[in-house]
Parts: C-alpha cells; sequence; structure tokens
C-alpha cells in the first residue's frame, strides 16, 4: 500500500514539470497522511490544459452513506481498479496524477516496523496514478477525495513491503489524463511496477510513524541521524 509521501520540490519546479500554466501555493511536506489535502494535477477536457487542484486523500464514492468510508479507500489495487464498485466509474473518466517526490513504506524487523524513505535516482518529482470522486453528503457539502492506485512491488521494494503506489512515467501523463479514453485495455498497461533501477532507498527515523512530525527529519537517512545523535551526546 502507499499510507505516507512527500512533496518539497519548489513550485516552480513542479509547474514546469507538470506543464501548469500557474505555479501552484505549496509548502514542503515530509509526511503528507491520509484524510489530509493532496496536491493533484487533472486534464481540463475545455481548455486542454494540466490543472493543479488539492483534493482530500481517501476517495468517498458517489454513493457513500458518509465520509468516513474514504478512510478505506486511501489506495486502489491495480488489478481490480476496473471493476471494483467504489472505483470503476472514476476510473473511466475522473483520473489524475498525485504530486509526490518520495514515499514511505515499513518493513516488519524483530517485531518493530522500520520505516524506509523511496525516491528517484536523480531526485525529481513524480505522479502517481490516482482516481477522484466528488461526493455530496446529506446536508449539501461537497468534498472532492482521490486514492493511489498500487501495483506489485519492484525489486527495490519487495524486500520491505510486496505493494508500491504506481509511478507514472512522464510520456504516459497524457494518456493517464485524457478524459475519452475510458477503455481497460489501454489504461491498466500503464499501471506497471516502476523501474527498480531508476530509484533508491534507505532507513529513516520513526519520527515519520506520527503524521504531526512534518519536517526534513523525517527524510533524513538513519545512519545520518544516528551520527548526528552521536556529535550531540
Amino acid at each position: 500500500m502507499c499510507g505516507r509521501f512527500t512533496l518539497n520540490q519548489s513550485p516552480a519546479a513542479l509547474a514546469k514539470a507538470f506543464h501548469l500554466q500557474q505555479i501552484p501555493e505549496l509548502t514542503a511536506q515530509y509526511n503528507i497522511a491520509p484524510t489530509q489535502m493532496v496536491p493533484t494535477v487533472l486534464h481540463n477536457p475545455t481548455s486542454k490544459d494540466y490543472e493543479f487542484q488539492q483534493l482530500r486523500w481517501g476517495l468517498i464514492p458517489t454513493w457513500a452513506k458518509d465520509a468516513k468510508m474514504g478512510v478505506k479507500l486511501i489506495n486502489a489495487r491495480a488489478e481490480t481498479v476496473a471493476e471494483k464498485p467504489a472505483f470503476r466509474s472514476a476510473f473511466k473518466r475522473r483520473r489524475c496524477l498525485v504530486i509526490a517526490d518520495g514515499f514511505y513504506e515499513w518493513q516488519k524487523q524483530q517485531g518493530k516496523k522500520q520505516p524506509f524513505y523511496f525516491r528517484l535516482q536523480d531526485g525529481q518529482p513524480f505522479g502517481f496514478a490516482g482516481l477522484w470522486e466528488i461526493w455530496h453528503s446529506p446536508e449539501g457539502e461537497e468534498i472532492a477525495s482521490c486514492t493511489i492506485v498500487t501495483t506489485t512491488a519492484n525489486e527495490l521494494i519487495e524486500p520491505i513491503h510486496d505493494r508500491m503506489p504506481v509511478i507514472l512515467a512522464p510520456e504516459d501523463y497524457d494518456l493517464w489524463l485524457d478524459t475519452q479514453v475510458q477503455t481497460p485495455e489501454k489504461l491498466l498497461p500503464l499501471l506497471n511496477p516502476y523501474p527498480a533501477e531508476a530509484m533508491t532507498a534507505y532507513p529513516v527515523s520513526s519520527l515519520v510513524n506520527k503524521p504531526q512530525h512534518n519536517s526534513p527529519e523525517c527524510i533524513i537517512p538513519l545512519s545520518e541521524e544516528n551520527a548526528l545523535s552521536n556529535q550531540l551526546n
């Protein structure tokens, strides 16, 4: 699964990477968690432009009785996303990119869970394959929410976790966001594990276990953190 990720690139760099007409207003985030607002890119079928939008992480289907259902739907499995009632409509018509530059997974070690941080070798931002939906509460409240599609882990992540978020190649953004494309035969081939050789990983502090910890310390390699701690003691 994907339960935490980061985005600490400059807004100008993100506008360039995702061909946005306007530079988004963003601050660095080192521990983005479910139910928070997350940065996404959607395709405007009228202007044909990419548009930046903040969506709540945890997709709420249109037929859900209350917003709490979104907590259970932070991820959608690539293998079943085209058929699952919670996702199939969004998969056809409402796809998005969830912008990130790294993410966390946890490995079980001697009864504890050790967090690891994953990013691209070149440190560039990327787009997770996402789906979005608009839900209306009985009281008339409107919530725009999203989920991140996951797939089987690549060789780098597999020793840590058996799933990973789908990272789309930039050349596939247009196809994924094209609202005119609705057939699984064209879309499902995009939902593959990202090449392991293009990624890097390292263990980090357990600070990231709590969402309220949102600082650069979350992504410091554990070896460097221990060295700094020894210097201070």
